[in-house]
C-alpha cells in the first residue's frame, strides 16, 4: 500500500493512529499487537466514530489507567486547568502536567521494546521514532538523548501513539509514504517559564530540513510524536502530491477551530510513467582535506537527505590534484545539504544549479524467503514490466549465514520473489 498524508491541520499520535484504523487496519489485531508490550494494565484504547466540521472519520483515545486524565493528542495544552476542554502530554519533562504514574527513559523504552515479541520491522520504525523525539528533547534541554529523562515521551501514551504507528505501517503493508507540508499552528501555549511560542522547540528541531507551514489558526497543531512519525515514515515531501486517490481515511481530532481538526491520509498510487522532476546539484572542489577526512563526507550529505552523492578525482590549476565533490538534492534540501557540506568540508564556496531528472517508479518491500527476510526495491520499466534490486547488505548478511556466494543466494532469492 502506498499512502500520502494531507497534513492541513498537522499530526499528532492520536490523529495518526485515527486515521490507520480509517484506512482500514483491524483494531483488534492493532490491540493484541500493543499487548507485546507488557504495558495492558497501564492504558485502555477506545475507539469510535466521530465527526468535526462535518467530516466523518474515526477518533481514537488512550485511556490511561488510574490517572486523572485521558490522553487526547489532538488538544495540545502545556499547562492546563481544569476548565479547559483538553489535555495532552506529549512535552518535554519541565511542562507541568505529569499526570503519568510511569516515567521511562529512551533506554527503558528501547529494553521495553526489544523484550517484545514484536516483528523486528515494528521495533525499528518505533524505536526511530522515539530516537527523533529523544534527540529534538537532548538538544532543547542540551544533554544527550540517552541522558534524557522526560515523563511525555517516556509515558504510555505516547508508547501507544508511537508503537502503534509502526504496528500499523508493517500490517498494513505500507511501501512508500508521501507527506504534504505539515501545518504547525500559531499563537503560544502556557508552560512552566511562562508563554510558548507554537511550534514547541522539540518540533522544530524534529522538522529541521523539513519544509512547513504555520499560522493557519493560533493553536499548536502538530505535536512533537506526531512530527516524528511523519518524519521517520514519509520517504517524499511533495507540496501538490500527483497521484491516483484509492480511498480516503480521517483520523478526527479533539480540537474545536476554525479549520476542520482532522488528519486526512489518502491510500495513492502514483503514475505508473516515468518520473521526471526538477533537481538541482550542488558541486565543490577541494584540495585542502585529507582523503580520510573527505570519505565519510557522501553519507554524512545522504543522511542529511540528499538523494545521491560522490567523489571524483580531478586537476586543478598548475597541475594540482584536487576533489570534487557533487551532491544531488532536492530543491527543498538545498539549504540543509550546503549547510552540511560547509560544516564537514573546507570549501568556501558553491555550485549549484537545476537538472531534469528522469527516474522510474519504484517501490520498497521486503519478503521472507528460506534464508531469512531481504528487503528490495521494486521499479516499474515504461514497459509495465518489473525490475527488482535486492539490499546488498540483506545478501551479505544472509549469505554468511547460509555458507552461500552472493551471486547464489542473489539469483536464489530473486526467484522466490519473481
Amino acid at each position: 500500500m502506498e499512502i500520502t498524508y494531507n497534513c492541513f491541520a498537522g499530526i499528532s499520535g492520536d490523529m495518526n493512529l485515527a486515521a490507520m484504523l480509517d484506512l482500514g487496519m483491524d483494531l483488534e489485531l492493532l490491540k493484541k499487537e500493543l499487548s507485546k508490550l507488557g504495558v495492558d494494565d497501564e492504558f485502555e484504547l477506545q475507539v469510535y466514530p466521530a465527526q468535526k466540521s462535518g467530516i466523518n472519520g474515526t477518533q481514537v483515545n488512550v485511556l490511561l489507567k488510574n490517572q486523572a486524565h485521558s490522553h487526547q493528542s489532538g488538544e495540545h495544552s502545556h499547562h492546563h486547568s481544569h476548565d479547559e476542554e483538553h489535555h495532552h502530554h506529549e512535552h518535554s519533562h519541565d511542562h507541568h502536567h505529569h499526570h503519568h504514574s510511569h516515567s521511562r527513559n529512551y533506554a527503558d523504552i528501547e529494553k521495553l521494546i526489544n523484550a517484545s515479541t514484536l516483528h523486528e520491522q515494528i521495533k525499528t520504525i518505533a524505536k526511530n521514532i522515539f530516537w527523533e523525539v529523544a534527540v529534538a528533547e537532548g538538544k532543547v534541554h542540551n544533554k544527550p538523548p540517552h541522558d534524557v529523562h522526560f515523563h511525555e515521551v517516556g509515558a504510555t501514551d505516547s508508547i501507544v501513539d508511537i508503537v502503534g504507528a509502526a504496528i500499523c505501517y508493517h500490517h498494513l503493508n505500507i511501501t512508500h509514504v508521501t507527506s504534504t507540508v505539515p501545518e504547525l499552528g500559531g499563537g503560544f501555549v502556557k508552560c512552566d517559564h511562562g508563554k510558548m511560542p507554537v511550534p514547541a522547540p522539540a518540533t522544530v528541531e524534529i522538522f529541521r530540513g523539513v519544509k512547513c507551514s504555520s499560522g493557519a489558526v493560533d493553536k499548536e497543531m502538530t505535536t512533537p510524536t506526531g512530527a516524528a512519525i511523519l518524519k521517520v515514515l514519509t520517504n517524499e515531501w511533495i507540496a501538490h502530491p500527483e497521484m491516483e486517490i484509492i480511498r480516503t481515511a480521517y483520523g478526527i481530532g479533539h480540537r474545536t477551530v476554525e479549520i476542520p481538526n482532522v488528519l486526512r491520509v489518502y491510500e495513492s498510487k502514483r503514475s505508473a510513467e516515468i518520473n521526471q522532476s526538477k533537481s538541482l546539484m550542488i558541486e565543490c572542489n577541494i584540495d585542502d582535506m585529507s582523503a580520510e577526512d573527505l570519505a565519510i563526507v557522501p553519507d554524512l550529505l545522504l543522511k542529511s537527505g540528499a538523494r545521491d552523492a560522490y567523489l571524483s578525482p580531478i586537476v586543478m590549476k598548475k597541475g594540482r590534484a584536487a576533489t570534487k565533490l557533487s551532491v544531488l538534492c532536492l530543491a527543498q534540501d538545498a539549504e540543509v545539504i550546503a549547510n552540511t557540506i560547509f560544516e564537514h568540508t573546507t570549501t568556501i564556496g558553491l555550485r549549484k544549479y537545476p537538472i531534469d531528472k528522469i527516474e522510474l517508479p519504484r517501490v520498497s518491500k521486503t519478503k521472507e524467503t528460506p534464508y531469512g527476510e531481504v528487503r528490495y526495491k521494486e521499479s516499474t520499466l515504461p514497459s509495465g514490466e518489473k525490475r527488482i534490486k535486492i539490499e546488498f547488505d540483506d545478501l551479505e548478511k544472509l549469505a554468511k549465514a547460509n555458507n552461500l556466494s552472493i551471486s547464489v543466494l542473489r539469483t536464489n532469492t530473486k526467484n522466490i520473489i519473481k
